[in-house]
């Protein structure tokens, strides 16, 4: 079988990935996790930091500014709204082909330059976009109060098929099943299981190979005669257009589309999420991302009301010192746990949670194979 094609192996990967995802409500209630909102976010970034490991995963090129493509893809799908329809899939459509527009363009420029100055560039022209959503393009992005929906605008497909909303304020609907609740999370879903079967594909195919030879030594390509640059180019306007959609999910689940969606943060965010999963690995990024996004439900939601009650059982001195610390990591200061997970993982997992599982997943193989020979010791070889 050639080294590139699907193995049975993935497609039994594939068919657990997808069987987990859309039973993800049921698998993620004991822990709290098992609510519609919190579920979209786990589809959505899922799909956004899948994008950014096709490029930082593959070809190692690291972009601080991936959170534009993200604003651009929620900007364009809330004008798709406005203008078109309120049924999501001329949204997404178009708010993957604006990001990967954006993501050409930038991608061109930026892609001049490789290691800290690309990363630097990226950061650049994301804080511009960001500057210009703020501020400069006010008439199309509505500056700091974002774009929204409103009652006014002419959807002229949905007028063209009579569909009128009376004085309701509309939401995005798919001939008719609104997308809010179960229904937009399966509709995320979807979207990332599609996703997550593309990124198979890129990850097996000679495409990806040549990637990874890229990431492996770009100099030794350049001295045989190969232009990386097409590669590195393509891989990162795929990455963008995976952005671009994950932006376009966000307004479908929430008609909204504000500024703060191209921060720096949001793009460091993905980097985070990427390399705590395990950069250049399949169901890394997208357990990464439910990871961050699980620690930032959950542990910004905690105040000192519930610690106090969840250390109730201690003397009172000791129950005001326990809450005092203990409130540092949670609530408004959750990122200094994010931070220390970070920081674990990083030192004891430089592969990232996917590495963890490797781990273990060898050490029970390897104790398997130890019970199999019955404990009898292997014969020493002859010298």
């Amino acid at each position: 079988m050639h080294p590139t094609s699907i193995t049975k192996k993935d497609l039994l990967l594939f068919a657990v990935f997808t069987a987990a995802v859309l039973a993800g409500p049921i698998i993620l209630k004991p822990i709290g996790a098992g609510y519609p909102d919190l579920l979209q976010k786990f589809a959505i970034y899922g799909i956004f930091a899948l994008g950014f490991n096709i490029l930082f995963g593959l070809t190692g090129y690291l972009s601080f500014g991936h959170a534009a493509f993200l604003g651009v893809g929620s900007y364009t799908a809330v004008w798709t709204f406005k203008l078109l329809s309120m049924n999501p899939v001329p949204a997404i459509i178009f708010a993957t082909l604006m990001g990967g527009l954006f993501s050409a363009l930038i991608g061109y420029v930026s892609l001049r330059r490789s290691g800290i100055y690309f990363s630097i560039l990226t950061l650049a022209f994301a804080q511009m976009c960001y500057n210009m959503a703020y501020s400069v393009l006010t008439p199309i992005t509505n500056g700091e109060t974002g774009l929204q929906l409103a009652q006014s605008d002419p959807r002229a497909l949905d007028v063209a098929f009579g569909r009128d909303y009376g004085a309701v304020l509309p939401s995005s609907d798919l001939f008719g099943l609104e997308m809010t609740g179960y229904p937009g999370f399966y509709f995320c879903a979807v979207m990332l299981i599609i996703c997550f079967y593309i990124t198979l594909r890129i990850f097996r195919s000679p495409f990806g190979m040549m990637l990874r030879a890229v990431k492996s030594n770009q100099n030794r390509l350049n001295y045989t005669g190969v232009n990386t640059r097409p590669y590195a180019l393509t891989a990162f306007i795929i990455s963008g257009m995976f952005a671009g959609l994950a932006g376009g999910l966000l307004a479908v689940t929430d008609p909204l589309a504000g500024a703060e969606r191209m921060q720096w943060t949001a793009s460091g965010e993905v980097v985070l999420m990427t390399i705590l999963g395990g950069a250049g690995t399949l169901l890394g990024p997208v357990i990464g991302a439910g990871a961050i996004k699980y620690f930032e439900n959950i542990f910004s939601a905690f105040n000192k009301g519930i610690l106090n009650n969840i250390f109730d059982f201690l003397p009172d001195f000791l129950q005001q010192v326990a809450v005092s610390v203990s409130s540092m990591f949670v609530g408004e200061g959750w990122h200094l746990t994010l931070g220390a997970l970070f920081m674990v993982i990083v030192i004891f997992l430089p592969g990232g949670l996917m590495e963890g599982v490797s781990r273990i997943s060898n050490l029970l193989s390897r104790r398997r194979s130890d019970g199999g020979s019955g404990g009898t010791p292997h014969p020493e070889p002859a010298e």
